[in-house]
């Protein structure tokens, strides 16, 4: 079928569904998209606490109030130049929460200040109660709560999938600011600290600039409130050793005006593997001020010290070497190493493996990092506000390790490489923005303009030699990295991005929506080994791209909004601006995006789904292969469909669930040399189908303390560990149990008004599985964490 024909069923299918999605809401007893009274939501949130809530005023002729007929920013988007110096608690907002939090006004799906539902595309909002509750301890974990998305559960191995898409194709973002690729970016965190995770799916670089092709995550740290001033605690345990703690306070201090918020917390994670963990601590605060009701300024400042000691991968073994020891169920297929050349046939994961650790004792990873940000919001009169921040971002990261671990068939032995990496990354920027709020031809209109730029230096000292030797599948003497030469990288970058987005009322019901990015780039590159440059060193390379969206949103029934877009995105075609190479096609990737879809709020605000189809296609595709190399691969297809869904059928109950299908697959991808070719491979680490689903029952009277049970469940389908698609990672199921136990006042915690007993058993059938591969290193896995139970107690006081 063609990709019309596929575009044009995917369409039809969503409006039927959605059409009939609307008959519901035609009985919604008053469930709408955004009023709703005390009456009408007589419960709490299902599953996510909203970070904020739309407001909506009156309606009358001139321009100063047809900004407030609009959805006003006064809900500020994080990735704003400047955060609102007032904002709602984590609390009072969560207790206003839509079921999948449609009435939250995320900072990642537009600088127009629209909420989820508003946003022609599909977004997605975990707040941080969601966050306690579901015992998303890092934000690996929180990831992977989403929609269709999936990630390792290694917490060295940052890699996330979205769409169909994977590593740098996915963008994250801090606090809406985008600091450069992914894959050596990402930096696992405890997510005490945060507000909520936000997610935009599909092609965004309107929103986020380049590399967002399968989506945008943003992590957003907690924020002042004006208000008493509230506390929070927690600790936490595991068997396997791990510690995890926080402290946060925020509210309105004693001068007219100020508000803070400042967190701690404290993580150390013992890994399922032998002989790994990582430490993490992270300390975040900011000031907001009030100087008038027209003007606000914030500070806010954040350091982050990681140090782990990594687990690099399990290595596939030749079942018949395994014998009785092979496993079923993990990992599927034949290969022949693309280390050593050796025949591997059928392949399986040994099971003494399991638990083994192929790295080096002095093996580790350490990041250092933080943030200074500052900027003001001027309402300069009642249709036109100016934001401004400026940010300066550093950070230090070490790679000291053993990372190839590749099973020798002719030897029997697994022979083991060693890689050394460090950045000095720092990047210097500033975005600036206007928003007005006015009428054109007796619409509605709300029109953003903003500029960014940004200056990165980046330093790479990097290995010039790689160190290793051959050790027994088990029982080895890890031994140490020994010999280290390095040779240095350098780059940098100086960006200019101009952006307009633009919402056009042409009734109450339906709007126009749509933006443009104009973001000038230039790279300029150095390598030195041996005290001098490389051959094609150094050199600059100019980049002028030019993305956008456009689309609309219909609201034809209280509650039930239908949207359709198209948009674009770009990204370096060879993974990652830093290890472009200039005998490489120094062009960059193009993204196009179809998107419809339909979401849906009823049943008195208790209930909400939703419904989206897409259909991507990214051109000019390198792809990862062994020994740090790329493949020019073509282009990458996705077609697919998500759905997602919560409800509180009574007081005490909540279900919820999501449902994702994709189709991705490479075309005119023929290797360099005639002998092969991998046109319609699915891409590594792409499942077909990932579903996320659980439910929760609050006990109304148990005769002593309120307790709640529940459950939540995993199913990751199968994934390819390369692009030849020859070893599968076979899919899986995984099912975690918990209970709540609130405590009233008790003289041990006097002062508390909240505390929370929390047990949970994760992966409660101890499940064996394989959760990620890197087509870098080809001929190992990454498997996933076996049964871990888990005890933590939280305060709010």
């Amino acid at each position: 079928m063609s990709t019309r024909n596929v575009w044009a069923s995917i369409s039809l299918a969503g409006v039927m569904l959605a059409g009939w999605s609307a008959m519901p809401a035609a009985h919604a007893q008053q469930a709408t998209s955004g009023r709703r009274t005390t009456a009408d939501t007589p419960l709490p949130d299902v599953t996510v606490d909203a970070p904020r809530q739309r407001q909506v005023a009156g309606r009358t002729s001139s321009a100063g109030q047809a900004a407030k007929r609009m959805l006003r920013p006064a809900a500020r988007r994080a990735a704003a130049p400047a955060q609102a110096a007032a904002q709602p608690t984590p609390s009072s907002a969560g207790s206003a929460a839509t079921p999948l939090n449609g009435d939250a006004t995320p900072a990642i799906g537009s600088r127009l200040g629209l909420t989820a539902r508003e946003v022609p595309a599909a977004v997605e909002v975990i707040g941080a109660e969601t966050l306690r509750e579901q015992g998303y301890h890092t934000t690996v974990d929180a990831v992977k709560g989403a929609t269709g998305v999936s990630a390792g559960d290694a917490p060295n191995d940052v890699g996330f999938a979205m769409r169909g898409f994977q590593g740098n194709q996915v963008n994250v973002l801090y606090n809406g600011i985008n600091i450069g690729p992914t894959g050596f970016t990402a930096l696992t965190m405890e997510t005490f600290n945060l507000d909520r995770v936000e997610f935009l799916k599909g092609p965004s670089s309107l929103s986020s600039g380049q590399g967002a092709v399968g989506g945008t995550i943003n992590f957003v740290t907690k924020t002042p409130h004006t208000g008493p001033v509230q506390n929070e605690a927690f600790v936490g345990f595991d068997q396997r050793g791990t510690f995890r703690s926080g402290f946060g306070s925020g509210g309105s201090t004693t001068v007219p005006g100020l508000d803070y918020r400042f967190d701690i917390s404290r993580t150390k994670e013992v890994g399922f593997i032998d002989d790994t963990e990582f430490k993490n601590v992270h300390v975040s605060g900011q000031l907001n001020y009030r100087l008038s009701d027209s003007f606000k300024t914030f500070v806010a400042a954040e350091f982050k010290d990681y140090k782990a000691k990594p687990y690099e991968g399990t290595p596939l073994v030749p079942a018949a070497d395994s014998g009785t020891n092979a496993t079923a169920g993990i990992v599927s297929g034949s290969k022949i190493s693309a280390y050593n050349s050796s025949t591997l046939d059928a392949v399986t994961i040994d099971r003494r493996t399991l638990s083994t650790n192929y790295n080096v004792i002095d093996g580790h990873k350490t990041i250092k990092e933080s943030w200074v940000r500052s900027g003001f919001e001027w309402d300069l009169n009642n249709a036109v506000t100016l934001r401004s921040q400026i940010y300066n971002y550093n950070a230090s990261r070490d790679w000291y390790n053993n990372e190839i671990a590749a099973y020798n068939s002719l030897t029997k032995q697994v022979d083991r490489e060693r890689f050394f990496v460090h950045h000095n990354h720092n990047i210097v920027g500033n975005i600036t923005d206007v928003t007005w709020n006015g009428r054109i031809f007796g619409l509605d209109n709300r029109l953003v303009g903003s500029i960014e730029s940004s200056h990165t230096d980046f330093t790479r000292p990097g290995a010039a030699n790689f160190p290793g030797e051959p050790v027994p599948l088990v029982g080895f003497d890890r031994g140490t990295y020994g010999d280290l030469r390095t040779q240095l990288q350098t780059a940098t970058i100086d960006s200019v991005a101009l952006n307009i987005e633009d919402k056009l009322k042409l009734t109450d019901s339906f709007a126009l929506i749509g933006g443009l990015r104009y973001n000038p780039f230039t790279l300029d590159r150095s390598w030195i080994r041996n005290g001098a440059e490389r051959p094609g060193f150094p050199y600059s390379k100019s980049w002028q791209p030019l993305t956008g969206r456009i689309g609309y949103t219909w609201e034809a029934l209280p509650g039930t909004t239908f949207y359709s877009q198209y948009a674009t995105a770009t990204d370096i075609s060879a993974d990652s601006i830093f290890i472009l190479s200039p005998t490489q096609n120094l062009t960059l990737s193009d993204s196009r995006s179809y998107e419809t879809g339909v979401k849906q709020l009823l049943w008195n605000g208790r209930a909400e789904w939703t419904f989206s189809a897409f259909d991507i296609e990214r051109n000019n595709v390198y792809s990862a292969q062994a020994g740090q190399q790329l493949n020019l691969a073509g282009k990458v297809k996705s077609q697919g469909i998500e759905i997602a869904a919560a409800v509180r059928p009574t007081p005490e109950s909540k279900l919820w669930g999501n449902v994702a299908y994709v189709r991705a697959r490479y075309a005119d991808y023929d290797l360099a040399d005639g002998s092969r070719s991998f046109s319609g491979n699915t891409p590594p680490n792409i499942p077909a189908v990932i579903i996320n689903g659980g439910a929760s029952y609050r006990f109304p009277n148990p005769g002593w303390w309120p307790v709640e049970l529940g459950f939540s469940v995993r199913h990751v389908g199968d994934r390819w560990s390369t692009d030849a698609n020859t070893v599968k990672l076979l899919a899986y199921t995984t099912a975690d149990l918990f209970a709540f136990v609130d405590l009233p006042k008790v003289p041990l915690f006097a002062t508390a008004t909240s505390t929370r007993l929390a047990f949970r058993v994760r992966n409660v059938t101890d499940k064996r599985y394989a959760a990620w591969s890197d087509p870098f290193y080809p001929d190992q896995i990454f498997l996933g964490a076996p049964r871990t139970y888990e005890v933590e107690a939280s305060f709010k006081f």
